[in-house]
């Protein structure tokens, strides 16, 4: 699902910027506003991926002509893609330990085999998936 969402952004005095998502009731910061926009959009998705994963619907986002900012304070849009958010972390590495014989290891050591990528490799043929 993709969806624009509003944020509130607040100048803070020790600087940078406090992001306050209203559908989310979420807060995050960021250094200055294009940081804060990633920020925003970072826990937008991963509140969302929550949501999902709780089994709950992901709020739908208000339409900014709802949000009636304080003095100081700015309005804007933030792009989020949960199902893009997701893939990412899904494709993110993790440590697993094989065992395999001596005589193998010395061989593929030898050889500069990289394990990590022959293992890659062979998952992805013994479950049939390409690319």
């Amino acid at each position: 699902m993709k969806a624009c969402y509003p944020i509130i952004l607040t100048e803070m005095s020790e600087g940078g910027y406090l992001v306050y998502v209203p559908d989310m009731q979420i807060n995050t910061t960021g250094t200055d506003i294009g940081n804060a926009l990633e920020m925003a959009k970072d826990a937008i998705e991963l509140c969302g991926i929550g949501y999902e994963d709780e089994k709950l619907p992901i709020p739908g986002p208000s339409a900014l002509s709802k949000i009636k900012p304080k003095k100081g304070e700015i309005v804007l849009a933030v792009n989020a893609d949960f199902e893009a958010h997701r893939r990412m972390l899904d494709n993110r590495s993790v440590k697993k330990n094989c065992t395999i014989p001596s005589w193998l290891n010395e061989r593929a050591e030898k050889a500069k085999i990289n394990f990590s990528a022959s293992l890659q490799r062979a998952l992805k043929e013994d479950l049939g998936i390409t690319g």
